[in-house]
């Protein structure tokens, strides 16, 4: 294949651009090294860290900036050091991580868990690689980066579903594989939007004696019980709750991201030494809770980032076998600015993904 392409995307000039105003422009990638690969994007999903980074919610964005880090494509460049096999051609992935520092003396990424790197951890957008070019993502033409977080695409997983697994899928398959999710585990999933619709999926993948959804409001029931649920608590509708379903689930993963979430009261669903992972990230603190709710029960709250590339190719070997299938909404990459306001206004069911059309032809 010819390496005569452009490297052109929807950029993020200032906060406005998370309410539809992205300019579609040229931009200058990491000079290419003969450890990195360049994709011919033909997917890219839209995750909720697009929008907390175009408005510059998380920190201050470094502008201009092209979000989007669930992309699919085909190589069409492929250093003489790339990893994983990766041939010219082939349809492979990239998710939220970029490069991690992969020395020997790091804890993290010497023990196979690089998605924590705390020396060299480059984001797939929106950062800086150790040689200070800029990081740009997926609402674009092509991609260019490390090898290492690059992935093959097993042929039986389609690339609109493949997409948003590579973040969103990952965010919630990763805590609910290592917390123990599996026959003999009741498992709750807090929210139902895209990362809370994996959640349950994968839950039942992992074989969840009993999976329930927690949700503010009803309208997603249905929806939740079709997905792989068994059960379904809207906090709106019940203002015991957190009574009636005490103590009932050994791990809860929560997916929102609201600083008002009701976290004491999602901490009594705990049974006796449960534990609670958060992967949705507030833009605020964290709401307070009284100790003796992690005390009384000996319960455990924790964090989970991403997942390691071990990890994101394990959960594709278990789509595969199991046969997952998120629920994805197709919109066309021309399309970039109302899908994001589409996205910001909550009309996803469950994930939007975006198309290259011009690539896919």
């Amino acid at each position: 294949m010819s390496n005569d392409y452009k490297f052109q995307g929807w950029m993020g000039l200032d906060s406005s651009s998370a309410d539809g105003n992205m300019k579609w422009q040229s931009y200058e990638p990491k000079p290419f090294q003969e450890t990195d690969v360049d994709i011919k994007i033909t997917h890219c999903g839209i995750c909720g860290s697009d929008l907390h980074t175009l408005r510059s919610g998380w920190k201050p964005t470094i502008y201009p900036c092209c979000v989007g880090h669930e992309i699919i494509g085909h190589a069409v460049k492929v250093g003489e050091k790339a990893e994983g096999g990766i041939k010219v051609g082939d349809r492979i992935g990239v998710g939220a991580q970029s490069l991690s520092c992969l020395k020997p003396e790091c804890e993290e990424c010497s023990s196979g868990i690089e998605n924590h790197c705390q020396i060299g951890n480059v984001n797939t957008f929106d950062d800086k690689y150790p040689d200070g070019s800029k990081s740009y993502g997926g609402y674009a033409d092509y991609w260019r980066g490390p090898s290492h977080f690059v992935f093959k695409i097993p042929e039986q997983i389609t690339s609109e579903d493949a997409a948003p697994m590579l973040c969103g899928g990952i965010t919630v398959y990763s805590p609910l594989k290592r917390n123990g999710c599996g026959p003999g585990k009741k498992v709750g999933i807090v929210g139902l939007g895209g990362l809370g619709h994996f959640g349950v999926l994968y839950a039942k993948a992992l074989g969840a004696d009993k999976i329930v959804a927690i949700s503010r409001k009803a309208s997603k029931k249905e929806d939740a019980l079709k997905l792989g649920a068994n059960e379904y608590i809207a906090t709106d509708d019940d203002p015991e709750w957190a009574q009636h379903h005490a103590s009932s689930l050994d791990l809860i993963v929560s997916t929102v991201s609201s600083p008002d979430m009701p976290l004491e009261q999602y901490l009594q669903l705990l049974r006796t030494h449960g534990v609670f992972i958060q992967v949705g990230a507030p833009e605020d603190k964290m709401p307070a809770f009284n100790a003796f709710s992690l005390i009384a029960k000996g319960v455990k709250l924790g964090g989970s980032a991403i997942g390691s590339p071990a990890e994101i190719r394990e959960m594709l070997d278990v789509t595969v076998k199991k046969n997952v299938k998120p629920w994805i909404n197709s919109r066309p990459l021309k399309d970039a600015n109302q899908a994001v306001k589409d996205m910001r206004a909550g009309k996803a069911r469950y994930r939007y993904v975006l198309i290259n059309e011009a690539h896919t032809k």
